[in-house]
């Protein structure tokens, strides 16, 4: 086999949520009423960014063989926070800005640290963290409201030249500043290998610890943006948005190919995994899917991207399987 079928094998997952997001975005562009105009597109990048950004933080974690439970919550918690703080004069706003990945980034840090130092499974520590940070979310905004960014929020949601998505090139912009430098550093690379064998890993000298402590890190960085993001859309905060995010993330990490065993994933085909999601939901609105029905459509969507990945799972009884 030559290392173009390699590379290809590899990556088929990847491919083949890409190319199915291809087919669903022509689908949707060709019944929407107003076709696939510049505002359009907009509109369908702004719905799939928040999810994509905390979907990668999601990835990050799954890499390390775990799941955040308390990914949604950081986001709500930051999306709060943005409708508190992220308005005023300029430098209001910038320090607003920094206050809010700030929280997210200690939020993904506390979890990592009681990770690592108080031995406790992943989906146990982060489920706990997840209601403290929902209620910390609720006392700073009781009910849905305040106020972010006017100016801001229309620059962060139009577009660029009447044609480019904004959002889009915030997107890419954040996976070549955050996600690139991480995955090409030895951190970076102890999160594949711990993923795939921690014990290994350890006995080879790798920083395991702190490796898992930049994961869950970056991971609440991603949610603060993605809560961040969701503020730039509805111009408010509310505390109650993060259990649909936390289940999506994670359908659109296992869509995108990641392994749920950890150590293989892809930032492009997480992506592409959120996106899926968010128009697999405009489809059902613009065919007619009653909208109390919808839910159960999506819950099918996420029974079988779950089960896709532990279906691939219990085929594996070499963990290094994953990478051949």
């Amino acid at each position: 086999m030559n290392a173009a079928s390699l590379h290809l094998r590899h990556h088929a997952r990847t491919l083949l949520a890409l190319g199915l997001l291809g087919v669903l975005l022509l689908a949707f562009l060709a019944i929407h009423p107003r076709g696939a105009s510049a505002a359009v597109l907009t509109a369908w990048s702004n719905q799939g960014v928040a999810l994509a950004l905390v979907a990668i933080g999601q990835t990050l974690v799954v890499l390390t063989s775990g799941i955040d439970i308390s990914i949604g919550a950081i986001m709500a918690l930051s999306n709060c926070v943005a409708s508190t703080l992220v308005q005023g004069d300029p430098t209001q706003v910038a320090l607003g800005v920094a206050a809010v990945l700030l929280v997210g980034t200690l939020c993904g840090v506390t979890n990592g640290l009681i990770i690592v130092y108080a031995r406790i499974q992943p989906i146990v520590a982060t489920l706990a963290t997840g209601t403290i940070y929902t209620g910390i979310a609720l006392l700073v905004r009781p009910t849905p409201g305040g106020e972010v960014d006017a100016g801001l929020s229309d620059a962060m949601t139009g577009t660029l030249g009447d044609l480019v998505p904004t959002s889009l090139v915030v997107l890419g912009l954040v996976v070549l500043l955050v996600w690139e430098p991480l995955r090409r550093s030895l951190t970076g690379r102890t999160l594949f290998a711990l993923g795939s064998a921690e014990q290994a890993a350890y006995m080879s000298g790798l920083s395991v610890d702190r490796a898992k402590i930049v994961a869950y890190a970056t991971a609440g960085l991603f949610a603060a943006m993605g809560g961040l993001f969701l503020g730039f859309q509805t111009a408010s905060g509310d505390a109650a948005i993060g259990l649909p995010y936390t289940l999506n993330s994670v359908a659109a990490v296992v869509l995108g190919g990641a392994a749920l065993s950890g150590g293989a994933a892809s930032v492009l085909g997480t992506i592409a995994g959120a996106f899926l999601l968010r128009t697999i939901g405009s489809l059902m609105f613009f065919t007619g899917v009653p909208p109390l029905a919808q839910p159960l459509f999506e819950g099918l969507v996420l029974i079988c991207a779950v089960a896709l990945g532990a279906t691939r799972l219990l085929r594996i009884r070499n963990r290094l399987e994953i990478f051949r």
